[in-house]
Parts: C-alpha cells; sequence; structure tokens
C-alpha cells in the first residue's frame, strides 16, 4: 500500500488531491531537516505522520492554543517521536556540505564486506 492510500485510511479523507499535498509538504520538510535529496524507507513513517498533523490543524494555522465551549486545546509542533526519528537519519555538514552515500555505493560496500 503507498503512501497515498495509507493516509486515506488513517485519516478518512477522501479528497486525494489534498492528501497529495500534505504528503508533498511532509516530504519536503522531512527532506529539508535531514538535509538528503531523496527518501529513504525508514523515513516514509514520519513522511505520513506529518501530513496526518497538518490535516488534523487545516483551519488552525498560527493558533498555539483555543478553547472553545469549555473545552481547551493546545498545539504542539511535531510531536517529540518524530524529531526522534528525523535527526537519527539527520546528514553531517563537512565542511560546509552534506554527503549522501548512492545506493551503489552501499551495497558495493556490503558486498565486499561479505568477501572479506
Amino acid at each position: 500500500m503507498d503512501n497515498l492510500e495509507m493516509l486515506k485510511k488513517l485519516t478518512g479523507e477522501s479528497d486525494k488531491e489534498l492528501l497529495e499535498i500534505l504528503l508533498e509538504d511532509a516530504k519536503s520538510f522531512v527532506l529539508a531537516y535531514t538535509s538528503r535529496t531523496r527518501m529513504i524507507p525508514e523515513l516514509e513513517r514520519p513522511v505520513r505522520e506529518l501530513a496526518v498533523i497538518a490535516l488534523n490543524r487545516m483551519g488552525t494555522e498560527g493558533e498555539s492554543s483555543r478553547s472553545s465551549g469549555g473545552i481547551s486545546s493546545s498545539f504542539d509542533s511535531a510531536p517529540k517521536q518524530i524529531y526522534d526519528i528525523l535527526k537519527r537519519y539527520r546528514l553531517a555538514r563537512v565542511g560546509g556540505r552534506v554527503y549522501e552515500a548512492e545506493e551503489k555505493q552501499t551495497e558495493n560496500l556490503q558486498g565486499k564486506s561479505s568477501n572479506s
């Protein structure tokens, strides 16, 4: 099941175009935060979770809290567990540049270590 179908199931939202926009925005945020140029499988779940959060917060942009009818709600940025995952896969800058391993290099390294 792809991210769009999973997001439909998780939220009950049927507007495919809206969900695609939310997923693309979440993906852009994750890539920028982790200094990556392409997605890795480990970051797919945080992308979906950020898209769900964005959908749930629609109409409350810019608010830090809301009180209505005796019910009080406060809004944080993304939950800590999402940032914990993103930090785990964040690329460090070395000399002002970010180095992202290519998949072929990773496969070659794994092949060499098993032959050694």
